[in-house]
């Protein structure tokens, strides 16, 4: 296993176990099953474990790993604070402290803000008081790095960012997301501010391993490499010096081994041109079954209106690379939940987006098509219910 060190120079193994996924036996997670593969993670030199408060029954099954093994000590556990059920001050203890009992654990060595899509979910925390609950805990041990997850635009996490010194960040990257979400601008604003970044969906949820178009498995094929798709997807991550750890979820021992064997191999910059032309090939091939020619230039923005340009294109295009249940996801996460709008029905229809764009798409007529598919009647009544929720004012802590 090789490692990249974080903040404070403690190596991190380049492989990061994502408790997501793990399988289940009945309603309940199979925990002997999932022993056996954290365990042959961990002999492996595998010491990051990702966990969160909602994936349900993960944090006690890792929990009760740990304590079983005894390796507590000796591996670093990422999990998150649920902001979105953040109400007021007393909120934050209460869910932590929850965490800490199903760890069985007296301290989190990597926490999290959870799923920050805008900046406003950040500023209502720090009204709540989240700035010096932060304080205390680092003060008492009890929590070693403080960072957040990300699933909102480039220029959200941006601000959310440089609003705080954070000792890493999380975000969704791989190939076919380089240019969206944080993407590969935040990868190396965060990089360039010293901030380890974790990588999470570097398959897209397995898109890139199961759903691949013929196209882009012959130019794998053909590459002269005898690399999986989800090869291809870790080694792409893995070339990037900025990249600290890349999160799997693995639910076998094989698919431990074939990972670990990947992190072990792979150096930053050793993927060639002629790599790079496989992975343009690849790209080309998926964005053959979109909809909107959008290459997330983003020379259309800012919108004087507000709307989200590329975000909707993407998540219209997702639609048919991937799914509709795909597309309008990534369309609640990325556009729909973040404070100030930015739907297509704020388009006034200036053209301004049109004189700027390299590709000549039809945007004003794209974006009501795209609107029309991403949002029909339940999806805009269940974004309306959602964003209530997440951009309530939360109470002050007493």
């Amino acid at each position: 296993m090789q490692y990249r060190n974080d903040k404070y120079g403690t190596p991190l193994s380049m492989l990061g176990y994502g408790c997501m996924r793990f399988t289940k036996k009945g309603n309940a997670i199979d925990i002997d099953k999932a022993e056996k593969e954290i365990m042959a993670a961990y002999n492996a030199g595998v010491n990051y474990y990702d966990t969160a408060y909602i994936y349900a029954g993960s944090e006690a099954a890792i929990g009760e790993i740990f304590e079983r093994n005894h390796i507590r000590e000796k591996i670093k556990i990422a999990t998150k604070l649920p902001q979105y059920l953040i109400g007021n001050g007393a909120g934050l203890d209460r869910y932590f402290n929850e965490e800490l009992s199903r760890l069985r654990t007296d301290y989190i060595d990597y926490y999290l803000m959870h799923h920050l899509t805008d900046v406003a979910m950040w500023e209502k925390l720090k009204n709540v008081g989240i700035l010096d609950w932060i304080r205390q805990k680092k003060a008492e041990g009890t929590i070693r790095n403080i960072g957040f997850s990300y699933h909102g635009n480039t220029d959200n996490f941006l601000k959310i960012l440089n609003d705080y010194d954070w000792d890493f960040c999380q975000i969704q990257y791989n190939y076919l997301d380089e240019v969206t979400q944080a993407g590969v601008d935040g990868l190396k604003a965060a990089a360039a501010k010293g901030i380890p970044v974790i990588i999470m969906e570097p398959l897209r949820g397995g898109k890139l391993v199961n759903m691949l178009p013929d196209g882009a498995r012959a130019a794998m094929r053909d590459s002269g490499h005898a690399w999986s798709p989800a090869e291809w997807a870790f080694r792409w991550l893995y070339n990037q010096p900025e990249v600290t750890v890349v999160l799997s979820g693995m639910n076998s021992v094989e698919m431990v081994e074939e990972n670990v064997r990947i992190a072990s191999e792979t150096e930053a910059g050793s993927l060639t041109d002629s790599d790079f032309a496989v992975y343009d090939k690849v790209i080309s091939a998926i964005k053959a079954t979109e909809k909107v020619g959008c290459t997330g230039c983003r020379y259309c923005m800012p919108c004087p209106k507000g709307v989200d340009i590329p975000g909707i294109f993407r998540a219209y295009n997702t639609m048919f690379s991937e799914s509709k249940s795909a597309g309008r996801f990534q369309f609640a996460q990325a556009v729909g939940l973040t404070k100030e709008p930015s739907f297509a029905t704020q388009c006034i229809g200036c053209g301004k987006c049109e004189q700027h764009c390299p590709q000549e798409i039809p945007i004003r007529e794209k974006l009501k098509e795209a609107d029309k598919a991403l949002r029909p009647l339940p999806y805009k009544v269940g974004i309306n219910v959602v964003r209530k929720f997440m951009f309530r004012e939360g109470k002050k802590s007493s």
